[in-house]
């Protein structure tokens, strides 16, 4: 038996022969941590500012040892630390957008590069797909929705609700256009100024084209 780790999983390879065939199988299961790194990750989901030695303190351990072992756990994807911004406390709206689709993969590749998305989630039940959207109105979330996913021959059914709050703190990154792109990062033939719910005013438009009605979009 073989041992190979990948990630936070690692995979036990069992050889079974019969005759003068061989077969392999895998076995995935989850890679333990032990009760330091839980602690280390613990303390910087607490205060990510915290210094190695504030940490090696708390742990009674060197700050070498952190340090491997912030660097062990950032390479097995156990622990990150993410800028951005909290868009419910500037003043942004966020979107939770449930649909039900036959294609998976293609709606979460065309919002992929989409300025105004946040996250994507495969689930069960009645709908499939949750996605989250932020923008500086709902007129220009509905817009989104409307012009680009409930015209989707793939999409089923669509279920539009705006987050109200958030129990803990939302942080998402976001991209400032310096200069616009030749086209669209969805992928989407729709040109903003084009665009009826662009004309009359209900949707931002695409701030990587260089519209700049969105606040994702340099003056400079």
């Amino acid at each position: 038996m073989a041992i190979v780790d990948d990630k936070l999983f690692s995979y036990a390879i069992i050889w079974f022969i019969s005759g003068e065939k061989m077969t392999a199988l895998a076995l995935k299961f989850p890679l333990k941590l032990d009760s330091k790194d839980l602690r280390i990750i613990s303390l910087y989901s607490e205060n990510p500012e915290l210094s190695q030695e504030e940490v090696a303190k708390k742990l009674g351990i060197s700050q070498p040892a952190v340090a491997m072992r912030i660097k062990r756990l950032k390479q097995l994807g156990a622990l990150e630390h993410k800028f951005g911004i909290n868009p419910l406390k500037i003043g942004f709206h966020v979107a939770k957008v449930d649909i039900s689709t036959v294609n998976v993969n293609k709606i979460l590749s065309k919002f992929a590069n989409c300025p105004y998305f946040l996250n994507g989630f495969v689930t069960t039940g009645k709908n499939n797909l949750c996605l989250l959207f932020m923008a500086e109105d709902i007129s220009t979330l509905e817009a989104i929705v409307n012009n680009h996913l409930r015209i989707d021959e793939d999409v089923r059914d669509v279920e539009f609700n705006i987050v109200i709050s958030a129990v803990r703190g939302l942080i998402v990154p976001i991209k400032i256009y310096e200069r616009p792109e030749d086209r669209p990062p969805c992928g989407s033939a729709i040109i903003c100024r084009e665009c009826p719910s662009f004309k009359d005013g209900s949707c931002a438009g695409c701030p990587a084209l260089g519209h700049r009605r969105s606040m994702f979009r340099s003056n400079h």
